[in-house]
């Protein structure tokens, strides 16, 4: 199976990065945590923009590799410009005399024409810049020059994509409007993505893989799905704090603005989504949203009230608990109660107990 493997160390005054990465080789690894966590400076140091010390390899071409004992003797260390990557900063970066056309251009003609993997055509129909063409970047908006940013990168025809915040100069409807060209992206383009950010919304609408990182050090990495339901992770803590759940499509109701999914054996309702029957889709539950019943209420204007089994019981603090709730196989739901409720229904883990779901996030969709 193709990977990509950085093992990286390295200190500043008053930092210290020390990571063991195995992320998948292909779909998109996000990197999560908070601001000065170290996750830029493993972007850069995938890159080889930064000189950590240790091992970088994708799909067994190694990058880098300067560990004691390495194989290469002195120390291997492939320089940024031989990586072949992709990078999308925070800001566009393009160049304001040239007109968009233009700056696909640069990106594409740093490729000889043999080894392009990425056509023209193909990047801007991707991004959606057809009708941008002629512009200049600063008669874009935010959202239209980090669009053609991110197709200038693929016209490079990377081996891998890396992505530092690309959101978090925009505004929240800008934000809106990308969010949907990096889950083509995702789809379509082929080829690994590691994507930084510190928002827990982009993580859950992005991510294959997730790794969690906190003052340099990796807290967690695994699966999206599995990630976001583990209690053992500081993300289990946040207000946010939310599971995810892979579903189909199964029926609209648009007489009543509701769409029904299929999550494993039970039906999930949620606002009416423009997906199609048959497709599938993620959602997005936060813990807040989810209360627990001994019995099924049949009187209940919550549309959602699900059995499941209570797997986990974590403290959340002096007043609250999280539960980790097993609805079917690799289905789970957080909720998030008092620790005064908890006691009163006198709940343990491996109890039998119904999930109501006030709300729910249908994503991308």
């Amino acid at each position: 199976m193709s990977e990509i493997h950085a093992d990286l160390q390295l200190a500043y005054p008053g930092f210290a990065l020390d990571v063991s990465l195995r992320l998948p080789g292909q779909g998109v690894s996000v990197l999560l945590g908070p601001s000065g966590c170290g996750k830029t400076t493993v972007l850069r140091a995938l890159a080889g923009l930064v000189r950590a010390q240790g091992r970088v390899a994708l799909n067994g071409d190694v990058w880098q590799d300067d560990v004691p004992g390495a194989r290469w003797g002195k120390g291997r260390f492939v320089p940024p410009h031989r990586r072949a990557i992709g990078y999308v900063f925070q800001e566009a970066s393009l160049f304001p005399h040239l007109s968009v056309q233009a700056n696909l251009d640069y990106g594409h003609r740093r490729v000889p024409r043999d080894q392009r993997r990425i056509g023209m055509d193909e990047a801007v129909g991707l991004l959606g810049i057809g009708h941008l063409l002629d512009r200049r970047p600063q008669g874009l908006s935010g959202g239209e020059r980090q669009r053609v940013a991110i197709a200038r990168a693929l016209l490079t025809s990377p081996r891998l994509l890396l992505m530092d915040e690309p959101l978090s100069a925009l505004d929240p409807a800008r934000k809106a409007e990308v969010l949907p060209y990096l889950e083509r992206l995702n789809n379509s383009a082929g080829m690994p993505i590691v994507y930084v950010t510190h928002a827990l919304d982009e993580a859950a609408r992005l991510a294959d893989h997730l790794v969690l990182m906190e003052a340099g050090r990796v807290q967690g990495s695994g699966p999206a799905v599995d990630m976001f339901a583990r209690l053992d992770t500081p993300m289990s803590t946040w207000d946010d704090a939310a599971a995810l759940l892979q579903a189909c499509i199964e029926a609209h109701e648009p007489e009543f603005g509701l769409s029904r999914l299929r999550v494993g054996k039970h039906a999930f309702w949620v606002g009416h989504s423009a997906a199609q029957v048959g497709q599938a889709v993620k959602v997005r539950v936060l813990a807040r949203d989810v209360s627990v019943t001994l019995s099924a209420a049949r009187d209940s204007s919550i549309l959602n009230i699900l059995p499941a089994r209570i797997d986990e019981i974590r403290p959340d603090g002096a007043d609250s608990v999280t539960l980790r709730l097993n609805l079917a196989p690799d289905a789970s739901l957080l909720a998030r109660l008092t620790r005064r409720s908890c006691e009163q229904l006198q709940l343990r883990v491996g109890m039998d107990v119904f999930a109501q779901v006030k709300g729910a996030a249908l994503l991308g969709a």
